[in-house]
């Protein structure tokens, strides 16, 4: 399993992946609409536009992309980032991968010089990012309109 950065010719197989995902994973704990929606917004062009909001990576198995993530800046601060379009293929799902994003997400340049991180979490992903040390914002531990929590990370600021 290889992690790299994304690239423009990715971007038809990176919204695979996410309506791939979405459509099995999220499921469970979507409504059927809300899924479409969902789709709607991760088409190829989409997923180039994010790709140049921040850093975008792309987990690969040879040569078939299976999952990817973004680490971008949160709102144009300097020390507080966004972890965006996390998601790995369900075959793929529980092998570790969706961890190596993560810790390549929090080790990426931008990162690395955040003093908290946050995470718009779906009600599918939730656990899985507390389980990485993610916390609930300001101590909300209910979804957001009933569709997503938000997530953080604090680290240490030395002075």
């Amino acid at each position: 399993m290889e992690i790299r950065r994304f690239t423009e010719p990715d971007a038809e197989a990176v919204s695979a992946v996410v309506c791939e995902t979405v459509r099995i994973s999220n499921a469970k704990d979507y409504p059927q609409e809300y899924v479409e929606v969902l789709v709607s917004q991760h088409s190829p062009e989409n997923i180039t536009e994010r790709a140049k909001q921040g850093h975008m990576f792309v987990a690969c198995d040879g040569e078939r992309i299976v999952g990817t993530g973004t680490v971008a800046p949160f709102w144009g601060s300097e020390t507080e980032r966004i972890l965006l379009t996390i998601f790995v293929l369900p075959e793929y799902q529980g092998k570790g991968i969706g961890r190596s994003i993560i810790e390549t997400l929090e080790q990426d340049e931008y990162g690395k010089r955040a003093h908290r991180i946050e995470i718009p979490a779906s009600l599918t992903g939730v656990h899985f990012y507390r389980h990485l040390g993610y916390d609930y914002k300001d101590g909300v531990t209910g979804p957001e309109n009933g569709v997503m929590y938000r997530l953080e990370k604090r680290k240490p600021v030395t002075v």
